[in-house]
Order: structure tokens, then sequence, then C-alpha cells
């Protein structure tokens, strides 16, 4: 085999370790997209939410419908082997759980130095072409959600919190309306997990 046909084949393999498969629909999944689930010892299905906790694992589409759809038709039962007992409010639990790893990762952000907070600094990030996600208040007022997703550029847009929860997750006393994460790694594991929420919420 040439050189470049082994590098190619090294690839492939490592994609195919790398992928999942939804236990609900049967679709290809990187870690990074989909939501890994585990069972207690008492056999009680448990998500996943950082993708390591021990013992063997069942990967789904981060969708609302996907988790019914594998419950009902037993399919975390045919992935681990065994009789499965889901928890009362999973669906509201795993939200819930997506919702603090998208927030955790904001601070882990702010921790860095890569967030800049304020209508003015959000602007003035963004209109340096140096803002990889723009993360406006669900609740903040239209007209300064318009105008910074006016000068965006290729930014990603959040509106998935209110202004309390990004206050908190900043550190900050008072309500908090629009933050923008500097592109680089920071940006996109925030947004890795703010995409996993939004589908888990909309289903898409």
């Amino acid at each position: 085999m040439t050189p470049s046909l082994k590098t190619k084949a090294k690839a492939a393999s490592e994609r195919a370790r790398s992928e999942r498969r939804c236990v609900a629909s049967g679709a290809a999944l990187t870690p990074e997209e989909g939501l890994r689930f585990v069972m207690s010892p008492e056999g009680e299905l448990a998500p996943d939410f950082t993708g390591k906790l021990p013992g063997r694992g069942a990967w789904l589409t981060p969708e609302l419908s996907a988790l019914e759809a594998a419950l009902k038709k037993g399919a975390f039962a045919r992935s681990f082997k065994r009789s499965v007992k889901a928890p009362d409010g999973l669906a509201a639990h795993i939200e819930a759980g997506l919702a603090r790893q998208a927030l955790s990762a904001l601070g882990l952000a702010r921790r860095s130095g890569d967030v800049a907070v304020g209508f003015e600094k959000a602007r003035a990030l963004l209109a340096e072409g140096a803002g990889g996600v723009l993360i406006n208040a669900a609740d903040g007022g239209e007209d300064g959600r318009r105008k910074l997703k006016s000068v965006a550029g290729d930014a990603a847009v959040v509106e998935a919190f209110a202004e309390a929860e990004l206050a908190a997750a900043l550190g900050r006393d008072e309500p908090t309306v629009h933050a923008v994460i500097r592109k680089g790694p920071a940006a996109q594991r925030f947004l890795k997990e703010a995409r996993r929420l939004n589908g888990f919420r909309s289903g898409a």
C-alpha cells in the first residue's frame, strides 16, 4: 500500500472509531454531536453530559423526538442488553443538563479572557471580525439584538438563555443582555454545547 493510501486508510479507521450510532435512528454521530447515556447499578438510564463516565455507553441524537422514539422502541435496552428504567422527568433533566453544560462553557470562556460583555464591547469585537459567537439574552430588547446581529458577520448567534442565566454564568450581579466569545477553542466549545441544547429543544 502506498504512503498516501496508508494515510487515507488510517484516517478512515480513526473516523470509524470516533463515530457512534444513534440508538433511535442508527445515524452516525461524533462524540461532539451526540449525547451519551450510561446505566446506573440499579439499571436506571442516566445521561452522561461530558461523555466521560465509566462503563458501557449508548448514544442518542440530542433531540426530544429521538429520546421518545428510543424509549418507545426499547432501543436502550437492546444497546445495553438488559432491561432499562427511565427515571421520571428524564427529558427535563436532559434539557437542564445540556443548558448547564453550555453555561459552564461560557463561564470558562470568561475566565480565559475570551468574552466581551455589554452592547458596546460586543459590537466592537464583532466589528473587528474577531467574534466567534454572539450571545443575546432571549428576553433582551429586540432593538439591541437586531443591531448586533446586523454586524455579526460569520459569527454564530445564540439566543437560548435569559438575562439572569447569562449574568450568573459570567459572574455578574446585574442582568446581562449581550456577550461575544472571541473566535477560537472557547467559542467552539460553547457552540458545541449550545447546538446540542438547541437541538433537544427544537428537534433540529
